[in-house]
C-alpha cells in the first residue's frame, strides 16, 4: 500500500467518499439505532456501503466510526465495546478498500463541552480521543480524518491524541454555519491558521451547510495558508419529508462545485451528510478531468535525469529556428500572427479551407486548429491541420489535448503528425466532456498538458515515452496554454513553471480583455518567461460577452467592457460587432509591447472579422517608427 503522504505531496485532486450514515439510513438502519454498533451487528451492510463508494471512484474511504468515542457510545450502553467497534470498522473498510484505496480513521467531536466552555479538561478530552485512535490504528487505518468540529480547542486535543500514538497523516476539518463561522465564532481564515498551527497535514471544512458556503470558506482559507485543503460539504441542508430527512443537492449540482473547489485550491474533495455514491461518481468524473492520475510521474523531475542527458548520442536535435517558419520567427524574436479557426462539424472542409485562404492573402503566419474545444464533436484537428497545409499552403498550429487518447494513442498521433509535416503544437489538457453535448463520454486524461509537454520534448530528442530511441527525432515547436486570469493564480504559475521545465518554447494565453491582469501576470512569470502570444477574441454581442465571462474558464471580461457591449447591443447587432472589434483592437494595442505574437479567434468562423483586428498592428508600427526617429 502506498503512503498517503504521496497524495498530499503530489499536485493532483483526490476524492473522499460520501456519507456512510445516509446510505445506512437508506438501507433501513433508522435514526434510533447507534450507527457505530452496526459495524458489529451488520458488518456486511457497512462493507456494502464502503464498496459502493469504492466502485464510484473514491480514493479514500472513512471508517464508520464518527461517533465511536466513549461518551457517545455510553449514551447507548456501548462504551464497553469501544475498542471492538473501532477495530472492526477499520477492518471492514480495509476489506472494501483493498490495496489501492486509502482507509481513513474517522473521529468526530466528543459531544461534550470542554474547557473553557465546559467541565471536561483538555487532557481528559485528549485521552478520550486517544482511546478511539489507538483502536483504529490497531485496525489498520492509513490516516486519520478528524472532522465536523466546531470548537478549535477540542479539535486541538484530537490532533494531540493522534500525534501521541503515531505519525500517520491527519486531515482536520471544521464545520461552519451559513454566516461562514463556527458556532464559537471562528471564521475560515482563523480555522486555517489554527489547524496549521496544531500540526494537521491537510486542513479543510466539512458538513454544516451546502457547497456554496464551504466554497467561500475554502477560498478564504487559501488566502492565509499553503497547506493542502479539503472540502466535504453536505448535499445541501436537509428537509424533513414525512418524517425522513432528504438532502436536496443533486449529483450534478455537487459535481459542478467539485470543479469550483479544485479551482479554489482544494486538493481533497468529497461529501458529507446526504452525499451518495451517485454524487461521488460524478465528483470523480469532474476531478479526473482536472487531475490526471499519472501527472506526478511527469511533473516531478528533481530525482530524474533531464531529457537532454537521456538522448542517444547520435541524435541531432533540430534547433527551433529550423523546425518551421512559425518556430523560426519566434526564435528570432519576431512578432507572429495567427487566427484560430474551428474544424468543420462534418466531413466537408471546403468552406473552412476557403476562409483560411484569406489568411494567406493577408500575410498571417499560421492558422490555429483547436482540438475539440468545449468537448464538441468536430473533424479531427490533426486531419484538418494536414488539409490546411497541403491544400492552402499556410502553416497550422495544431492544438492537441489529453482528453480523448491514452498514452499509446497520443504517441501514435504525434509520430504521425511529425511524418505528415505538422510541426507546430499547442499542448493543452482539454475541456472535460461535461462541458459538451455528450456529458457521459469517458475522458481519458492519462496525463495532463505538463506530461504531454514532457513527452513531446522527448520525441524531439529521439526518445519515446519509455526513453527508447525512435531514430530520427521529431521537430515539434512546443507551445502551451497559460491562463493569466486563473482563479488560483499561484497554482497556475506553478504549472507554468513546470511546463517550461518540461520543454515548452512559447505560450498562448486565454482571450485577454483585462490588460492590467495580463501585465501583472507577466511580471510574476518573468523568472521563467518564454515568448508569450496573446489570445484575442473579438466580441460580437453583449450575450457573447456574458458567455465569455461566465462560461469560458479563465476568461475575465471587465465590467467596463461588459457595459460597453451592453450599450452597443441595445443599438443594433452591427453596432455591437463594431464595438467588439474596437475593444479587441484597443486590447491588442495596450499589450503589443508585452507580447511576441497574437492569436485572434474567428467568432462563429468569421475570418474576415478576425482579420480586421490585425489592422491596428500597422498603426503600432507607425507609432514605433516615430518614437525611434525621435
Amino acid at each position: 500500500m502506498r503512503d498517503f503522504r504521496e497524495l498530499i505531496e503530489d499536485n493532483g485532486v483526490h476524492v473522499f467518499d460520501g456519507a456512510i450514515g445516509t446510505r445506512l439510513y437508506e438501507k433501513g438502519i433508522y435514526i434510533n439505532r447507534n450507527y457505530d454498533e452496526v459495524n458489529l451487528t451488520a458488518p456486511e451492510l457497512v462493507l456494502e456501503v464502503h464498496q459502493e463508494y469504492v466502485r464510484a471512484g473514491a480514493e479514500i474511504i472513512e471508517t464508520n466510526t464518527y461517533g465511536a468515542t466513549r461518551h457517545k457510545l455510553q449514551l447507548f450502553g456501548l462504551e464497553g465495546k469501544l475498542r471492538e467497534i473501532n477495530i472492526q470498522a477499520a477492518r471492514i473498510a480495509r476489506k472494501a478498500a483493498g490495496d489501492k484505496v486509502f482507509v481513513a480513521g474517522a473521529i468526530g467531536p466528543l459531544g461534550l463541552r470542554i474547557e473553557p466552555y465546559g467541565p471536561t479538561s483538555y487532557d481528559e478530552a485528549k485521552e478520550m480521543f486517544k482511546e478511539q485512535a489507538e483502536a483504529l490504528l490497531e485496525g489498520g487505518v492509513d490516516l486519520f480524518v478528524i472532522e465536523t468540529f466546531s470548537d478549535l480547542s477540542e479539535v486541538q486535543q484530537a490532533i494531540r491524541a493522534v500525534k501521541e500514538i503515531c505519525d500517520l497523516p491527519i486531515v482536520a476539518q471544521m464545520t461552519i454555519q451559513t454566516d461562514g463561522k463556527t458556532v464559537f465564532g471562528a471564521d475560515a481564515k482563523l480555522i486555517a491558521l489554527k489547524l496549521e498551527e496544531f500540526g494537521a497535514d491537510v486542513i479543510g471544512l466539512n458538513c454544516g451547510v451546502g457547497p456554496t458556503h464551504i466554497l467561500s470558506g475554502i477560498e478564504q482559507m487559501r488566502e492565509v495558508t499553503e497547506k493542502k485543503l479539503s472540502a466535504q460539504p453536505n448535499a445541501g441542508l436537509p428537509r424533513d419529508i414525512q418524517g425522513r430527512q432528504f438532502y436536496m443537492c443533486s449529483p450534478e449540482y455537487m459535481s459542478k462545485f467539485a470543479k469550483r473547489f479544485a479551482k479554489a485550491g482544494a486538493s481533497f474533495i468529497g461529501g458529507c451528510c446526504g452525499t451518495t455514491p451517485k454524487h461521488i461518481k460524478m465528483i470523480c468524473d469532474v476531478v479526473r478531468s482536472l487531475s490526471p492520475r499519472v501527472q506526478k510521474f511527469y511533473i516531478r523531475r528533481d530525482d530524474k535525469p533531464k531529457v537532454e542527458e537521456l538522448a542517444p548520442p547520435d541524435v541531432q536535435v533540430v534547433p527551433p529556428e529550423e523546425r518551421s517558419k512559425w518556430a523560426a520567427k519566434i526564435a528570432r524574436g519576431e512578432f507572429v500572427t495567427s487566427v484560430e479557426v474551428l474544424p468543420p462539424k462534418g466531413i466537408d472542409a471546403s468552406k473552412t479551407l476557403e476562409s483560411i485562404r484569406l489568411l494567406v492573402e493577408a500575410g498571417v503566419d499560421a492558422v490555429n486548429i483547436p482540438d475539440g474545444p468545449r468537448a464538441q464533436t468536430r473533424m479531427s484537428a490533426l486531419a484538418m491541420a494536414v488539409l490546411v497545409q497541403q491544400q492552402v499552403g499556410i502553416e497550422a498550429v495544431l492544438h492537441y489535448c489529453c482528453r480523448d487518447r491514452n498514452l499509446l494513442g497520443m504517441m501514435s498521433d504525434l509520430l504521425g503528425a511529425a511524418a505528415l509535416g505538422v510541426n507546430n503544437l499547442l499542448i493543452i489538457t482539454g475541456d472535460p466532456p461535461k462541458m459538451g453535448p455528450y456529458p457521459d463520454a469517458t475522458a481519458v486524461f492519462d496525463i495532463d498538458s505538463i506530461g504531454l509537454t514532457n513527452m513531446v520534448n522527448k520525441l524531439n530528442h529521439g526518445l519515446d515515452l519509455g526513453n527508447n530511441p525512435i531514430g530520427k527525432p521529431t521537430r515539434f515547436s512546443i507551445g502551451v496554454g497559460v491562463n493569466p486570469g486563473a482563479i488560483n493564480l499561484d497554482e497556475e504559475i506553478r504549472r507554468f513553471e513546470w511546463k517550461v521545465e518540461a520543454g515548452a518554447e512559447y505560450a498562448i494565453t486565454q482571450p485577454v480583455y483585462d490588460t492590467k491582469q495580463l501585465r501583472d501576470f507577466l511580471r510574476r512569470i518573468e523568472h521563467c518567461r518564454i515568448p508569450i502570444i496573446a489570445g484575442i477574441f473579438p466580441l460580437v454581442s453583449y450575450r457573447n460577452a456574458e458567455f465569455m465571462h461566465n462560461e469560458v474558464p479563465g476568461v475575465n471580461v471587465t465590467p467596463e467592457i461588459l457595459e460597453r457591449m451592453r450599450k452597443a447591443s441595445e443599438i443594433s447587432k452591427e453596432a455591437a460587432r463594431e464595438e467588439g472589434l474596437r475593444i479587441a483592437r484597443e486590447s491588442l494595442m495596450e499589450i503589443r509591447d508585452l507580447i511576441q505574437g497574437v492569436q485572434v479567434s474567428a467568432p462563429f468562423g468569421n475570418v474576415k472579422y478576425a482579420l480586421q483586428v490585425f489592422e491596428v498592428l500597422d498603426e503600432f508600427k507607425a507609432r514605433q517608427a516615430v518614437v525611434e526617429a525621435k
